[in-house]
């Protein structure tokens, strides 16, 4: 089983480009593993892991309610952002820059065969480096993703999560607040979920920015922890 992952940092990069690279990278990952159950051999199937910032821009899950964002095309247009219908679980989700969104592309079967762990542990990497800044992130029972202040009035999100896997390999991943603009959030229900606030790293460390490469080594340490993984740099693709 191959354990290594290499990592590619994008950058500011456009979603639907962005999109289309993972479904590339999934595709090739996902025709290896045909091929080698075909013709019975043991070729290595590689893991990805890509960091990227979006430009502002409203995705909606397959089982999403499109009655989650508030706005109409035209009033996106005048907020500079993009809307898309994905093929990820979950609903509703904005990206924008000062946010931190990792998509694993990972051949679980080098790893295990649980997607319900793939993403409690996803969960884990991002509280474990929450922690690290002295925040009590914690999961909330039924809402995938990363919450402050659990079970009180003052619950908000930090970090959506929703994924997608087709023979054991991943794609789509997480949404990390580091120094995100929170008022383009004003302009759907986050998640799906009303009455529930989301939140942003700097803010909850009243910093005017958080170092974002800094957050970045952390969630990979992490990562690598919990997955067993031997990170590698692989030089971008897209």
């Amino acid at each position: 089983m191959n354990k290594k992952v290499a990592i590619q940092d994008l950058g500011l990069k456009d979603y639907k480009e962005t999109w289309d690279y993972q479904e590339l990278l999934f595709q090739q990952t996902v025709d290896l593993k045909i091929k080698n159950r075909r013709e019975e051999s043991i070729l290595e199937t590689p893991n990805h892991f890509l960091f990227v910032e979006h430009p502002h821009v409203y995705t909606l899950g397959k089982s999403g309610d499109v009655s989650n964002l508030l706005v109409n095309e035209e009033q996106l247009s005048e907020r500079g952002a993009k809307f898309y219908k994905i093929n990820r679980g979950g609903d509703i989700t904005y990206h924008g820059p000062g946010q931190i969104v990792g998509y694993p592309i990972l051949d679980l079967d080098n790893f295990f065969t649980d997607i319900h762990k793939y993403l409690r542990l996803l969960e884990e990497m991002v509280i474990l480096t929450l922690q690290e800044y002295g925040l009590n992130a914690e999961r909330s029972k039924g809402e995938t993703g990363v919450w402050l202040d659990v079970g009180t009035p003052f619950a908000r999100k930090i970090c959506a999560m929703g994924v997608r896997a087709s023979r054991w390999v991943t794609m789509h991943g997480f949404a990390l607040n580091v120094n995100a603009d929170l008022g383009y959030f004003d302009l759907m229900i986050p998640c799906g979920i009303k009455g529930k606030s989301v939140t942003s790293l700097n803010v909850e460390l009243g910093q005017k920015e958080v170092p974002i490469g800094e957050v970045k080594q952390k969630l990979l340490k992490h990562f690598a922890e919990l997955f067993h993984a031997q990170i590698t740099k692989e030089k971008t693709g897209v």
